[in-house]
């Protein structure tokens, strides 16, 4: 029951932004379980937005403390395993499953400032649904000690958990990342993972300690399989990072430095101070 606000931008080479219109949607005042066609005028910019908008309750997402998770509560996690019993296969068909993620703990994290520390917060994303913890900072051994828990849309999604490193205004600081596919998840097991670069082909530095139980209906899930899968809406931003210049900067002084010892060592040698350094360098 609160109003949605829209921005519409313009960007230009990526650098420049311009604002092109806002409006606003009262989400309470429209029809719940229908899709509505919207056509909104943009406020004090010409033009106007079309738009299909549809309101739906969605359960299952929620963050929580550790002494109150969900599946911690023995009735709780009996009403939730009933819900996804094989009897109940063919009631509310797009409700598949039920991922609840303990996020624990970071170790040896990398330092993305120049005073050798981070500000870390984690960010779980499960197909189109994403939330994300609090930050912790100046610490590269962070405990959040947080329960997320989604809906499951489709049993062959994967979890990825993405470490980051806050940057006050800017964009944040990318530190590592974990992918776990569901169908892999060992319930009620307290794992450590390594992190991974963006492309999860390379560890990167520091691991991340989960806890992970999912609960779902094999044949809601085996009727989603042959659905196409949700597409993922999402936009990679480029952007200055104090990592890449602290490394680039680290290569500029190894550079530098090999070239003032190969200057020494050819000083050196014109200079005989050592005959038979000079006699073999010259040969």
């Amino acid at each position: 029951k609160d109003m949605l606000d829209i921005e519409v931008w313009r960007k230009d080479n990526k650098k420049h932004e311009e604002l092109l219109g806002t409006c606003q949607v009262d989400i309470a005042a429209l029809p719940t379980k229908q899709t509505n066609c919207l056509e909104l005028p943009l406020e004090k910019h010409p033009g106007s937005l079309l738009m299909l908008i549809a309101v739906a309750p969605c359960t299952g997402v929620s963050i929580s403390d550790l002494c109150v998770c969900p599946l911690g509560d023995p009735s709780e996690r009996q009403q939730i395993s009933q819900r996804y019993c094989i009897k109940n296969s063919f009631q509310d068909i797009k409700d598949i499953g039920f991922l609840q993620v303990k996020v624990l703990k970071a170790v040896d994290l990398l330092a993305a400032d120049f005073a050798g520390k981070s500000d870390p917060f984690c960010v779980l994303e499960l197909g189109n649904d994403s939330l994300q913890t609090h930050t912790v900072y100046k610490n590269l051994n962070p405990e959040w000690n947080k329960v997320f828990t989604f809906p499951i849309k489709d049993i062959h999604d994967v979890l990825e958990v993405t470490v980051f490193d806050e940057d006050g205004d800017k964009p944040p600081d990318f530190l590592g990342k974990v992918a776990i596919p569901l169908l892999s998840i060992r319930n009620g097991k307290q794992s450590c993972y390594t992190l991974k670069n963006k492309d999860l082909e390379h560890a990167s530095k520091g691991v991340i300690y989960l806890e992970l139980d999912v609960l779902f209906n094999p044949v809601k899930a085996s009727i989603r399989t042959f659905k196409p899968r949700e597409k993922r809406f999402t936009e990679e931003n480029r952007k200055f990072s104090k990592k890449i210049l602290s490394r680039n900067v680290d290569r500029v002084k190894k550079i530098t430095m090999a070239i003032w010892n190969t200057i020494q060592f050819l000083r050196s040698c014109f200079l005989w101070e050592s005959t038979v350094k000079s006699v073999i360098a010259f040969v």
